[in-house]
């Protein structure tokens, strides 16, 4: 039984469990090598797949790869692009701001067809010349677009997302990891109580999480935040370490401990020019140190437990927009 979980993010649809493991499982391992801890033997760690829930059936009309800019066809697609380019202009001198390509600013975007198809390419251009995005193409951007807003659309892909995760956490497992989408996944397994009894997760490592986004996010999740906009706790879990690259443009917004509590530790990492990539996060050696410290079995002190049971009682304003 696997003391580690591992959930993948988006763009996974071609891949298996078993091909993520193989080069995945090294690089977990080796960034807690890294963190001078007790590695967890390979039939420690598991994949908890769901990929080939958004793999294209034969009846779809055309292939991912015809992808184009005229198939970010939502408003929550079209909001989530627009979050990323703000994202990257913020991070990168070579990326213009959405406002200095010929767009209006970002207050009635969703005009006339013609003006948000332009600014849909405009964004496609800015993001795919970005440093840290250099020889993405088009149709990836709107496929890992597409992946994170179906997710939160698609009650049927939703369900078996968390239940392929509810199967891999076993009464013996310690820690959870989650890059991107998957840390998604992730806080809503753990939430919910009917796929969770007698779990008792040490530590979940986010990594690249787009969890905090108040606009597109957080609002869509399950169970909603309370009314002040504090996120619930999962009962399941015990501690939580969220790391995120400064210019991940997934991550826009980096520090998740304002909306899910003060168990949640932000930390900062470098991933260099691959900022998104899961294999740059796992051989961080901050993330084998949150791996380390959840497989260490440290129980949470009375405070923190206290926090924990006031979390649902006593939620603190929002902060702001959807952007961080």
């Amino acid at each position: 039984m696997a003391k580690v979980v591992f959930v993948h993010g988006v763009g996974k649809q071609y891949l298996s469990e078993d091909s993520l493991a193989r080069d995945l499982v090294p690089e977990l391992r080796g960034g807690v090598r890294l963190a001078q801890a007790p590695v967890p033997e390979p039939e420690d760690v598991a994949i908890a797949f769901y990929g080939d829930l958004f793999r294209p059936r034969g009846g779809r009309a055309g292939p991912v790869e015809s992808f184009d800019a005229s198939d970010v066809e939502s408003d929550e697609e079209y909001a989530l692009l627009m979050e990323w380019w703000a994202k990257a202009a913020r991070t990168d001198p070579g990326v213009p701001a959405p406002d200095e390509s010929g767009g209006r600013g970002p207050a009635g975007r969703a005009g006339s067809q013609l003006m948000r198809l332009q600014l849909v390419r405009a964004a496609l251009d800015a993001l795919t010349g970005a440093q840290f995005l250099t020889g993405m193409l088009d149709r990836v951007l709107i496929s890992d677009l597409k992946q994170l807003v179906g997710y939160l659309t698609d009650d049927d892909i939703r369900e078996r997302a968390k239940a392929r995760l509810a199967a891999r956490i076993t009464p013996e497992t310690r820690v959870v990891v989650a890059h991107s989408l998957g840390s998604v996944v992730a806080y809503e397994t753990l939430c919910d109580e009917t796929l969770n009894t007698g779990r008792d997760v040490h530590m979940l490592v986010t990594l690249g999480s787009p969890l905090g986004m108040r606009g597109l996010v957080l609002p869509r999740l399950r169970p909603e935040p309370a009314a002040g906009g504090l996120a619930r706790w999962p009962r399941a879990l015990r501690r939580w370490t969220n790391i995120a690259d400064a210019t991940d443009i997934v991550a826009v917004v980096r520090e998740l401990r304002p909306a899910f509590g003060s168990r949640v530790t932000d930390v900062t990492v470098h991933n260099g020019s691959h900022m998104h990539e899961a294999t740059r996060y796992l051989t961080a050696v901050e993330t084998g140190r949150a791996i380390a410290a959840g497989l260490s079995g440290a129980v949470p002190d009375a405070a923190e437990r206290q926090d924990a049971e006031r979390q649902d009682a006593e939620p603190v304003p929002a902060d702001g927009g959807s952007a961080g």
